[in-house]
């Protein structure tokens, strides 16, 4: 069993999630003024786990973000699978000591919450753009009275020829794929499109819309505990091939077809 990480100053911008292993824990908080090891007898979080060394590895803060630095450990340290002695850490990278899997989450700083609400506010608008232009086109039917806001709200046809999945690469339904069958797919904790089993995951948590290609979102529906893009916590953002989804401990993929 893993043990609780020890006090510290938290830095509420980044925190590990345990998202595979022997036993899942809450998420693990990073500090912002120290590093932060992880082994199997010395650092701020234990893993008892013959494969991993007794201080293994530490997660640097830096002024560009996280450095990751393995301590000459006899197994190893993987960051999205691939062996590293040293390196940059990313929002929403995989780090692999012995027999457990953390991802990096990155949340909303104060000082980003700011920058993060106008992002949001150009990525509506640039969806309303596309929903009064296009959609208005495609229905013919110029005199119609509805906001961009309430069509977003619309059901949403999958563009022809578009084949895309989301699937379950961590957490408690790890394996399952589910294929967009239209343009807007709701994820949720068994409910929706992408029902979930994840006990962190809200109702409706969170929502897909396809308006094209190069025109997919991921849009937070107020979930409790947030909804990240690539590993960073976002209200809405522009989705692409390959990118990932976290919501509570489970962690998704989407794949498009070429």
């Amino acid at each position: 069993m893993a043990s609780a990480p020890k006090d510290t100053r938290r830095d509420p911008r980044a925190f590990l999630k345990v998202v595979s292993g022997t036993h899942a824990h809450p998420d693990i908080p990073l500090p912002n003024d120290r590093p932060f090891v992880i082994g199997r007898k010395r650092g701020d979080y234990i893993l008892e786990d013959g494969l991993a060394s007794a201080a293994h590895a530490q997660i640097i803060p830096d002024e560009n973000g996280w450095l990751i630095r393995d301590l000459g450990s006899t197994n190893g340290t993987l960051v999205d699978g691939r062996l590293v002695r040293e390196g940059e850490l990313r929002p929403g990278a995989e780090i692999t000591i012995g027999k457990t899997r953390f991802v990096l989450f990155v949340g909303l700083a104060e000082e980003a919450e700011e920058e993060q609400a106008l992002e949001g506010k150009d990525t509506r608008v640039e969806i309303a753009w596309f929903l009064e232009e296009e959609l208005l086109e495609l229905e013919g039917s110029p005199d119609r009275t509805e906001s961009p806001a309430d069509m977003i709200n619309l059901d949403l046809r999958l563009p022809p020829g578009l084949k895309a999945v989301v699937e379950v690469v961590a957490g408690q339904d790890a394996g399952k794929i589910f294929r967009l069958t239209r343009g807007n797919i709701s994820i949720g904790r068994k409910l929706g499109e992408v029902p979930l089993t994840d006990i962190e995951v809200s109702r409706r948590h969170s929502a897909i819309e396809v308006f094209g290609r190069e025109m997919i979102f991921l849009r937070d529906l107020g979930s409790t505990n947030g909804t990240y893009h690539n590993g960073r916590r976002i209200e809405v953002s522009r989705l692409k091939h390959g990118d990932t989804i976290g919501i509570g401990q489970t962690v998704l993929k989407l794949q498009i077809a070429k």
